[in-house]
């Protein structure tokens, strides 16, 4: 039975996501809270949480710096973005500052629900519409140095494996890659500890955000 802290200021999505929660889940014990201050009380009360769903823009938030608040307060408890934000950069780095997804609340409920299993799985969950996404906005954005992957590295990814990271990137699972590119889910792990290995970085999110602006077409010619 999972315990889930569900942390918004609006009681109509609260209940929606209560409904969705209990539909699949349907043992899983469910706290509320309105703002940073009573989420921040709820989770040292609660230290058994299995997750908390966070919204971004609820009282005493300021942004992302709630979730890292948060996260430095209770770093055991995985915590998901729960967002009307859809902005691929917020989305990053929410991830980059300690969140183990991030869902839109313009989801579908399917895809709630599969976000849902997937987190509560062990999984990262990305919206894959909004990774996916090149905005203006978004490639005018600088990219910070310490993520650019250098072009040896990336020379020295197969084809395989430049089609594996190309779909990391775009957020899909072990899974979905496994199922996309016709291969076992055994191989697209062996794939992505190869990945992780020769860009140098320590886990999938370092690897997906380094990916950002890769031109995937242009190494896949080679």
């Amino acid at each position: 039975m999972y315990k889930i802290l569900i942390a918004d200021d609006h009681p109509l999505f609260r209940e929606a996501i209560s409904n969705v929660i209990h539909t699949s889940f349907p043992d899983c014990e469910l706290l509320e809270t309105q703002t940073l201050e009573s989420a921040l009380e709820t989770t040292l009360e609660h230290d058994d949480l299995d997750l908390i769903l966070l919204d971004l823009n609820m009282p005493g938030m300021n942004g992302l710096n709630g979730l890292i608040t948060l996260r430095n307060e209770s770093p055991t408890i995985p915590v998901v973005i729960v967002s009307a934000e859809e902005d691929k950069q917020i989305v990053l780095q929410a991830i980059t500052y300690g969140a183990v997804g991030f869902i839109t609340k313009s989801s579908s409920r399917e895809q709630m629900t599969d976000a849902l299993k997937q987190i509560l799985a062990g999984n990262v969950y990305l919206p894959s519409d909004i990774i996916r996404s090149n905005s203006p906005e978004t490639r005018r954005q600088p990219r910070h140095d310490d993520n650019r992957i250098a072009p040896e590295a990336l020379s020295s990814l197969t084809r395989r494996q430049l089609l594996v990271l190309e779909r990391m990137s775009t957020g899909e699972s072990n899974k979905q890659i496994a199922y996309n590119l016709n291969i076992a889910e055994t191989t697209v792990k062996a794939h992505v500890s190869a990945i992780l290995r020769k860009l140098n970085v320590h886990n999938r999110i370092q690897a997906v955000l380094s990916a950002g602006n890769i031109n995937f077409s242009e190494y896949l010619k080679r």
